[in-house]
């Protein structure tokens, strides 16, 4: 009898969560029925939406369930199929949550999708070939819609979304600027992700500064920027976008703990005639097809390039997950299963 670790949400967390907010539970597989299939999972993704998920209050989605399977992308491989579309040795992709192991319906739309691991490594379609590679591209060439000579600003810029947005936008002609917490992650977006500047915010404690680096990186003013952050940093980017430019809000993690999350100076919304759009990756599934396929021939011919920080084991998901939302990953987190 094959047994499964799972991490459970045992208690919804009083602003930031800590590792009892979790409980690991271990229990038989079941046998497959008709039209499933039996997958196990070799990585799982850690994503900063995790954290919105488990709040009980309003937000884009349910919250997640108490004593339920924490919710999360995997990778893997089929290990038994009672359904026609898949067979045993497929690699797939889908949402099996923080567990080594998923029994699927197969049939059941968007659950899981075979993927190609001959020129894409595995781990990649949950990091530049996945949803953050999606989010990154919705926002940039549907939200943003950057023209070749524009300057398009990312915070986050080392993370497994801001990367690949710098990227895309250098690839549409643009001036790429990142914000990064670190000489090393800035470092690493200017050297290996190919961006034109990315500013250290942590070098930058107060409004002034960070201000004049933003002024120095983009002398020509701001016209598209791709927000995961929120904060000051918005405020200071909020200064330098130019008229009608555009703001996409990808995330806000400088409040996903509780709070608030003060604009500086709305004002500026009116007389920049700026236009600012949320958007969530999951409601644009026919853009996904296009977006894949650039991305996956990106990083099939190296254009594309990424960086994952890997933990190891089922059992380090939770202190990986606190990690990541405090910035410690580089890169893409993920945690290898097998």
């Amino acid at each position: 009898m094959t047994m499964n670790k799972q991490w459970v949400l045992a208690s919804r967390p009083t602003g930031e969560p800590t590792p009892e907010n979790w409980r690991l539970v271990e229990s038989p597989v079941p046998p497959l029925a008709d039209g499933q299939v039996l997958v196990r999972h070799h990585f799982l993704s850690l994503d900063p939406y995790m954290r919105g998920r488990m709040n009980e209050g309003r937000s884009y989605a349910q919250p997640q369930p108490l004593d339920a399977v924490m919710i999360g992308g995997t990778v893997g491989e089929v290990i038994e199929s009672r359904h026609e579309k898949f067979a045993a040795g497929d690699h797939v992709v889908g949402m099996g949550g923080w567990q080594q192991y998923a029994v699927v319906d197969g049939g059941a739309a968007g659950m899981l999708r075979k993927v190609d691991t001959t020129r894409v490594p595995m781990s990649a379609y949950l990091g530049t070939v996945g949803m953050p590679g999606v989010t990154a591209w919705v926002g940039l060439t549907e939200i943003i819609a950057p023209k070749a000579g524009e300057t398009v600003v990312v915070s986050a810029a080392s993370g497994a979304v801001g990367g690949v947005v710098g990227q895309l936008a250098k690839a549409r002609g643009c001036r790429a600027v990142g914000i990064a917490g670190g000489r090393d992650k800035c470092t690493y977006v200017v050297d290996e992700l190919g961006f034109d500047a990315c500013i250290d915010y942590k070098a930058h404690p107060d409004a002034k500064s960070l201000n004049a680096a933003l002024k120095a990186a983009a002398p020509q003013g701001i016209d598209g920027y791709f927000e995961n952050v929120g904060g000051r940093i918005l405020d200071a980017v909020m200064l330098r976008m130019n008229a009608f430019g555009r703001i996409a809000f990808c995330g806000m993690i400088a409040g996903y703990n509780g709070e608030p999350i003060p604009m500086a100076n709305p004002s500026l919304i009116l007389v920049s005639r700026l236009k600012l759009q949320g958007f969530i990756v999951s409601e644009h599934m026919p853009l996904w097809p296009k977006a894949l396929d650039e991305l996956g021939a990106g990083v099939a011919t190296r254009r594309l390039k990424y960086r994952e920080t890997v933990a190891a084991g089922i059992e380090s998901a939770p202190e990986a997950f606190l990690g990541l939302l405090k910035g410690r990953n580089f890169g893409k987190q993920l945690v290898k299963l097998t």
